[in-house]
């Protein structure tokens, strides 16, 4: 007997992948935008350790913050949907059974066996069935907020740590050069991870992230420059 095929999907990873993605990228990019704005203006190599780590920390929190408001909403429209859904199948199960029929129906199956997976369905698990066909909603891609304000403000801090990391290290002089250099490169390896961890073609996230971020850097040490105190 030749053994099952089974297929490796990345789907299932999304969520968390999205959430430490977003917050390690926006944590180098906020927090070297932040350090290259505050040495353009010729601050003190203390007052730019100081604003690294209060950078850091606010950061960290806020991508928590919103995250977990965000997918809290997410998760919240679910259930609304999901309830109404009981509903509804409690209320008029022949109408709902009408409806899931409808729907494979349209996606290419016959009528009659439409009718058909679709009473094997309900009857297996008839909200399931309604949840993942006609909501739209799986368990594999659930709105999970703890999980994404978590993954969100570790991989934010792990992101920021790095600029930090590069001024504790950097001689002041050269810190600007070095924190542009220090960043991309960051940037370009975790483009290049996320891109490869999901599937996609490696070139295209690193240019896409590199571009950017580089546009970001650039944005906040002009700032620094126009504004801030003369040498």
């Amino acid at each position: 007997m030749p053994a099952p095929h089974r297929e490796r999907h990345r789907l299932g990873s999304i969520g968390w992948l999205r959430a430490a993605v977003l917050g390690a990228n926006d944590g180098i990019v906020s927090t070297s935008s932040l350090v290259l704005g505050v040495a353009a203006a010729h601050a003190s190599h203390g007052s730019i350790v100081t604003a690294t780590l209060a950078g850091l920390v606010a950061g960290a929190m806020s991508m928590a913050t919103g995250e977990y408001v965000s997918v809290q909403s997410q998760a919240d429209t679910e259930k609304a949907a999901l309830d109404t859904e009981r509903m509804e199948l409690r209320q008029k199960p022949e109408a709902e059974h009408r409806e899931l029929a409808d729907i494979y129906v349209q996606r290419g199956l016959a009528p009659a066996l439409a009718k058909q997976v679709a009473t094997e369905l309900m009857g297996h698990d008839a909200l399931d069935a309604h949840a993942r066909d006609e909501l739209g909603i799986s368990k594999t891609l659930a709105a999970r907020p703890l999980e994404a304000a978590f993954a969100s403000a570790l991989s934010f801090a792990a992101g920021a740590f790095m600029p930090l990391l590069v001024v504790l290290l950097t001689p002041h002089e050269q810190l600007i050069p070095v924190m542009v250099v220090a960043s991309l490169v960051f940037l370009a390896v975790l483009g290049g991870v996320a891109a490869r961890a999901g599937g996609a073609p490696v070139g295209p996230g690193v240019a896409r992230v590199t571009f950017w971020s580089a546009l970001s850097m650039a944005a906040a040490a002009l700032v620094g420059i126009m504004f801030g105190a003369p040498a």
